[in-house]
């Protein structure tokens, strides 16, 4: 039985008498209900002395972003799109994972890893997976299967490639955007924060937020978060467990800042519904009812990361500054898998084999600059060097029992008790004691500079990263080195922002985004031939509008993507390419005191072009829809004060399974509501949230794919209540 039940229960019960008798006992002395200011926390999430980029009028998204080495830029000063969604708007969803925020970005949808629960993100069609996320600007140091919302303050959307600004990805990904998530700091004010939540299968959460600063100058803070979530689902059986412990402290000097940060989160997952893979030529099922478990019983999956991050800024005169950063994480994964192949879309009958996997992931990573500003004549330049490291290795092992299946079906589930792994099983390294399989160093220089002309009006930016690859593999079983891919390229970047009034702005850019060459296959004749990087190559114009209270944002963009072709002659090389090219609308802010609103849409034209097969040639990118579309509203309604409700509409179209478009998946459309009331009680401010996710309860498959060139199903889920009450002090 769910452990936090009794707490969060007392919890919500204790806030919910305390608004009754604040509502009825009139002689009592408690505060009248008042409209209250919305709380920031005016902090530096990476020991800069700019800080956060101040919210944007309606509190759900900042002004700015980091746009990588260029450091925090409002939007209306930078040639690429940007979105931070703030803590206000992730506190106010009840958002539990980074994919819960991003529910609310109309250019991007969430879906799932290959074969496991990591959450991978497509951001103008182009897949990204959690691992290759940023903490603070460097990659790879949060937990690699799901991020907890208590972890971050700020959620940033980079949309497009990146490599000039990022670097490489280290999962080789990227072309269509990256995420930057920033660290919690210590505020102005004392924080102490208390929360407790009750959801749908009777999940049940509990936090602590409390931030401090310390000294005659307030010059050390520190923020100390925990987090305990426990408890089913909407989905039957279902089962997950989240502990998480983190702390970050900032010192602040007069030319000196430094902030560090670590971190423990533990998350495992009991019979967790798992995607869905078609059989070729099979039919699109229809969606099972969202309630419907098809995982088998003894399914799970486990994580344990440790991380940490240490931060330095110093300014070595009032024009150029210095910092440098570190950053590491240790992993420990293990799972044991059931995926489901449907192989008659009628009836859902389908089949899985057990699947075990192991996992330990060492990560380290780093980088140092200078950035400063200066006048040449009637020109200023912010000029920018830096250089990164990063280093992965990762042991596994497995037990893919692949020729041992069992039949089952996705509209009535046969369980069964936990097969034996059989004599036929693959198998690779002991999955007690995996050994190492992979390594992956990247190393970069880039230097750009943002030049500034009829005071600010224009500006144009200009940078290159020369970046290295190195991957290697090594044998299972024996640890055979495998060959070492090593190679390089520089990638330029040129961007420029025409402010053709206060309120308007026209931008441009062209960026690209690299990642290791395929390696050829098998059955060619040059099998085992890494080839030479993959440039993808974005081109970018939009317009961006700031009113005030209001701000949108119009792009067009196309990005090309190579890919890998076996041609007639059986040579495997690099001739072909996914072409994305789209039309991004992008809304926020409040319309009228009190009415709030953020979204947009995204059309998409994703193509497979000189694929050297008349089967796929000219067929749409699996998984990518024509159009994808959000609308969030929230109201304060006219006199009950502190009362708030919203409502999101989300929207994806249709798109293919599979690369030749025989397997279409219909489109879906999800609303969701929610309330808030927040009112002060003897000087504590305590806020009620509730929320239904999926208010019609629709069955729907809620994303297609998440790796290159897999069209696997990933299922919605069902109505979700979930109520929260948290108390600041």
């Amino acid at each position: 039985m769910n452990t936090l039940k009794p707490i969060v229960l007392a919890v919500i019960a204790a806030c919910m008498n305390a608004a009754h008798a604040q509502d009825t006992d009139a002689s009592q002395n408690t505060p009248s209900v008042q409209t209250l200011e919305n709380i920031r926390v005016e902090s530096s999430a990476d020991a800069s002395a700019e800080g956060l980029s101040p919210a944007y009028a309606g509190g759900q998204v900042a002004r700015g972003g980091r746009a990588g080495i260029l450091g925090t830029r409002d939007y209306m000063e930078t040639p690429f799109s940007i979105t931070s969604y703030t803590s206000e708007y992730i506190q106010d969803r009840q958002a539990r994972s980074v994919g819960d925020v991003l529910r609310g970005d109309p250019s991007v949808r969430v879906a799932r890893g290959f074969g496991n629960f990591q959450e991978s993100y497509f951001i103008r069609g182009f897949p990204l997976e959690s691992d290759s996320t940023a903490y603070n600007g460097l990659y790879g140091i949060l937990p690699r299967q799901y991020i907890a919302a208590e972890l971050f303050e700020r959620v940033e959307v980079l949309r497009g490639a990146s490599t000039f600004l990022n670097g490489a990805s280290p999962g080789g990904q990227g072309m269509g955007g990256a995420l930057n998530l920033l660290p919690k700091r210590a505020g102005n004010d004392p924080l102490t924060q208390l929360s407790a939540g009750w959801g749908s299968g009777g999940h049940g959460q509990a936090a602590v937020d409390i931030g401090r600063r310390f000294g005659d100058e307030q010059r050390l803070g520190v923020r100390l978060n925990a987090a305990r979530h426990d408890g089913g689902s909407p989905v039957d059986r279902e089962d997950s467990e989240l502990s998480l412990v983190s702390l970050g402290v900032d010192w602040r000097g007069e030319r000196l800042r430094l902030s560090g940060d670590i971190g423990w989160q533990e998350h495992k997952l009991k019979q967790t519904r798992p995607n869905v893979t078609l059989a070729a030529g099979t039919e699109v099922p229809s969606a099972p009812s969202a309630r419907t478990n098809f995982a088998q019983p003894w399914t799970y999956s486990n994580e344990r990361d440790l991380f940490g991050t240490l931060r330095g800024e110093y300014d070595i005169t009032d024009q150029v500054t210095a910092w440098a950063a570190y950053g590491m994480r240790r992993t420990d994964e293990a799972n044991s898998l059931a995926g489901v192949t449907v192989n008659n879309g009628a009836t859902g009958d389908g089949t899985y084999y057990r699947f075990d996997n192991t996992r330990e992931d060492t990560v380290d990573t780093g980088e140092i600059g200078l950035r400063g500003k200066l006048r040449t004549g009637p020109v200023g330049h912010e000029w920018v060097v830096s250089a990164s490291y990063y280093e992965l290795e990762k042991k596994n092992a497995y037990a893919m029992d692949f020729f041992n299946t069992f039949a089952t079906n996705i509209y009535h589930p046969v369980y069964r008790a936990r097969p034996d792994i059989s004599a036929g099983a693959f198998t690779g390294n002991d999955l007690d004691s995996p050994a190492l399989q992979g390594r992956i160093r990247l190393s970069s220089v880039a230097v750009g500079d943002t030049l500034s002309f009829l005071d600010d009006r224009i500006q144009a930016t200009v940078g290159a990263r020369h970046q290295k690859l190195h991957t290697q593999e090594f044998a299972y079983d024996t640890g055979t080195p495998g060959p070492a891919y090593d190679d390089s390229r520089v990638s330029p970047a040129v961007g420029l922002v025409f402010k053709v009034t206060p309120e308007w702005s026209i931008y441009g850019n062209y960026i690209e985004s690299l990642a290791p060459g395929e390696t050829a296959p098998g059955n060619a004749v040059n099998q085992g031939q890494m080839l030479k990087p993959y440039v993808s190559k974005q081109k970018e114009a939009g317009v961006k509008y700031d009113g005030g209270r209001f701000g949108a944002g119009l792009a067009l963009f196309t990005t090309d993507k190579p890919r890998g072709v076996l041609g007639e002659d059986n040579v495997f090389s690099e001739s072909g390419k996914d072409r994305h090219r789209g039309v991004e609308l992008t809304g926020f802010g409040e319309l009228q005191r009190g009415v709030r609103v953020l979204g947009g849409a995204t059309w998409l034209d994703a193509k497979q072009i000189s694929t050297g097969d008349a089967v796929t040639e000219g067929k749409r990118t699996i998984g990518v829809p024509r159009l994808q579309a959000n609308l969030g509203v929230e109201w304060d309604i006219p006199g009950v004060q502190g009362l708030t409700v919203d409502g999101q509409v989300a929207y994806t179209g249709s798109s293919y399974a599979d690369a030749a478009n025989t397997q279409k998946v219909p489109s879906w459309t999800r609303l969701d509501i929610g309330a808030r009331y927040l009112w002060e009680l003897n000087g504590t401010l305590v806020t009620l949230r509730a929320r239904v996710d999926n208010l019609a309860d629709r069955d729907y498959w809620a994303s297609v794919g998440g790796y290159p060139g897999s069209g696997y199903l990933a299922l919605g889920s069902g109505r979700t209540y979930s109520l929260s009450a948290s108390f600041e002090f």
